[in-house]
């Protein structure tokens, strides 16, 4: 035996021996090594979180079972966080040598964990404490590499699941000052990778039985997990219906995750998702329920040291519609939230039936001929917000509408009735056509009122096709400042569309069907421009009860449209925006009020800049408008407040 060979084996019989001795120490001394364990478990229970924690008996069982019972953890004057009556586990021990702490068996008997809200108090208050906030930019030391954490993360919480478990009758509670929800674990077992579950749901509104069963293996990460309901129809989702007004259901779900690796700096985690019969129900969303009958993802998540994403190699799949989306945050040099979505080559038929039922009620029994693709392309720099990218292309292929839905944009060709809708039910109708004696035809309507409307609302109504581009994005870079829907960029198209064949609900099934709708009249050849001006002039509310410019140049000014003078025109296109508010222009005399002056004035100047208006235009520019109809009672019975601001602002007009 060559020398090197001895040594090899002395320094190997040295560490067994080291090995062994620590074994032998372990064993000798580890229930105490566990009392201690506890015992600082309980301080910090107490000094972090003013919680007391007591175990009744505490262990060994074997070399790396241990056995636990009468766990309790209560917050200082708080209900119990939790209560656990019998808990055995196990602790692999090859997997220790390399520093991981995997969990062999759990077997859990009896307990509870409840979450609850009295009052303002919480019981779990003290576990939510907030870091410090950082208010200075991370340095290179500082900052995450979002690959490695994710996999450390992953990998350390798939080590904690057991690959033999057993669960029988755990309750999760929850009380929010009243709103109740408790769903009872009766059963949990795996076992050989398969899982198995039986799960009680009681709230105040409902009581189910669920299911989750199906493949795991926490230890090569991977798995294929069904929820479904052990009894007939919709599983429903508790609380939210009580907290936020959300009713939520669904038929089943599924989860698989094919796949969870790190390479090269780079950690992929690829798998497929998907919801059958998905409904929900908020007054935010629609006035129905929202129905998405079939939805997948075939996703393929990519981390590195810098950023999170969705590659586009994922699929989304909802009933017909199939498309890929790219999500990406970067965050190397700046923030940068990065989102594209191409959807393939499609029959427009397909899509319009692929739309969720309840979302598009207007569009429901719409047919159509020929092929569509679509392209998004989003970009949006947090440290510098000018330079958002927001590019939307539709490419249609012998596009047509044959049939339309409740929504027949083709009404707009000839007279119709309109009637507004408001505080939830409809105002008196208003006959859009000649029999009516207040209706107005554009070549009747005050070019002066034209002209300032169209500078107010919408410069490039007659170059567009229903939005503006760079109006879009200034839009969505102020609603991602405030955090809220604080800015609209609406075009007269889009006012037309809401006003003639929507509602004035504040939902999301509105605004989407907005957007589409407007679309389709505007790319469509469906009427002409002039049309959609003299239909929008003829609808809109001037006023209280005020609808249409032939009742609104009466209502204030006791003339005709076509009589109407500059100041006149100024005036009606300022009160656009708000119009029943147009008594807070004027003073108690019936005169506008200094703001008001200093508005039409620069909304006159930009018009002269733009050539919209010519010197001779202003001639009679001082004579101020002068209400005379019966506008004017409203004026007179307003007690005026001095401090009062007037609604439109000078930034309304700078486009």
């Amino acid at each position: 035996m060559s020398k090197r060979k001895k040594v090899f084996i002395r320094i190997l019989i040295g560490i067994l021996i080291l090995l062994g001795i620590g074994m032998i120490l372990f064993i000798s001394f580890r229930n105490s090594i566990l009392q201690q364990a506890i015992a600082k478990a309980k301080t910090k229970m107490e000094r972090d979180y003013d919680a007391k924690l007591s175990i009744k008996t505490a262990e060994f069982d074997g070399l790396t079972a241990v056995r636990f019972t009468d766990i309790v953890l209560v917050p200082n004057k708080a209900d119990t966080l939790f209560s656990i009556q019998k808990l055995n586990t196990s602790i692999r021990i090859l997997p220790l040598f390399v520093g991981d702490v995997q969990l062999g068996t759990l077997f859990l008997e009896n307990g509870f964990i409840q979450l609850t809200k009295k009052g303002n108090r919480k019981n779990f208050s003290a576990f939510l404490k907030k870091e410090k906030e950082v208010t200075t930019e991370p340095t290179e030391e500082q900052k995450r590499d979002y690959a490695e954490l994710a996999y450390s993360l992953i990998s350390k919480g798939l080590n904690l699941i057991p690959t033999d478990m057993e669960i029988k009758n755990l309750t999760f509670r929850l009380d929010d000052n009243g709103k109740k929800a408790k769903i009872n674990l009766q059963k949990l077992r795996l076992a050989d990778k398969q899982l198995e579950t039986n799960i009680n749901v009681q709230t105040n509104t409902f009581a189910q039985r669920w299911k989750i069963s199906g493949f795991a293996d926490p230890r090569n990460q991977n798995a294929d997990i069904a929820f479904t309901n052990r009894d007939t129809g919709a599983i429903k989702v508790p609380y939210f219906d009580e907290r936020f007004n959300l009713k939520s259901s669904f038929d089943s779900i599924r989860i698989k995750v094919d796949n969870i690796s790190k390479s090269g700096g780079i950690l992929n985690i690829d798998g497929t998702s998907s919801i059958a019969n998905l409904s929900v129900n908020h007054p935010k969303i629609a006035t129905k329920d929202v129905l998405f009958k079939k939805a997948l993802f075939d996703f393929h998540f990519i981390l590195d040291e810098n950023s999170i994403g969705i590659d586009s190699s994922s699929t989304a799949v909802l009933n017909k519609i199939k498309f890929h989306p790219y999500v990406n945050v970067n965050t190397e040099t700046d923030t940068i939230y990065a989102l594209k979505v191409a959807i393939p080559t499609m029959k427009a038929q397909d899509f319009i039936e692929s739309l969720p039922t309840g979302l598009f009620t207007h569009f429901e029994g719409m047919e159509a001929q020929g092929e569509f693709d679509y392209r998004l392309d989003f970009e949006f720099n947090k440290n510098n917000p000018k330079a958002l990218v927001f590019d939307s292309k539709i490419n249609k292929k012998a596009f047509k509408i044959i049939k339309y839905g409740e929504a027949d944009l083709n009404k707009i060709n000839g007279p119709f009735t309109y009637r507004a809708f408001e505080n939830n039910q409809y105002q008196r109708p208003v006959f859009v056509g000649e029999s009516n004696p207040n209706y107005t035809p554009l070549s009747e309507i005050s070019p002066y009122l034209r002209k300032s409307v169209l500078t107010t609302e919408d410069p490039s109504f007659f170059s567009h096709r229903g939005f503006i581009n760079e109006a879009f994005k200034q839009s969505i870079i102020k609603n991602i400042k405030t955090k809220k829907f604080s800015r609209g960029g609406s075009t007269i198209s889009m006012q037309l569309v809401k006003n003639v064949f929507l509602t004035r609900e504040k939902t999301l099934s509105r605004k989407l069907e907005e957007i589409l709708l407007v679309y389709i009249l505007e790319n469509n050849r469906i009427v002409s421009k002039e049309r959609m001006l003299e239909v929008y002039f003829n609808v809109i509310e001037w006023g209280p009860n005020v609808y249409g410019i032939g009742e609104a140049s009466q209502f204030y000014f006791e003339k005709h449209p076509s009589q109407l003078n500059l100041n006149e025109c100024l005036f009606l296109a300022s009160i656009v925006p708000r119009p029943k508010g147009f008594m807070w222009k004027f003073d108690g005399s019936g005169n506008i009020r200094n703001q008001g002056v200093v508005q039409q004035k620069y909304l006159t100047n930009l018009m002269l800049r733009r050539g919209i208006l010519t010197a001779e235009d202003t001639l009679y520019k001082s004579v101020p408008p002068k209400v005379t109809g019966r506008a004017r009672s409203f004026i007179r019975i307003t007690e005026i407040d001095s401090t009062a601001i007037d609604t439109l602002e000078l930034g309304e007009f700078d486009f």
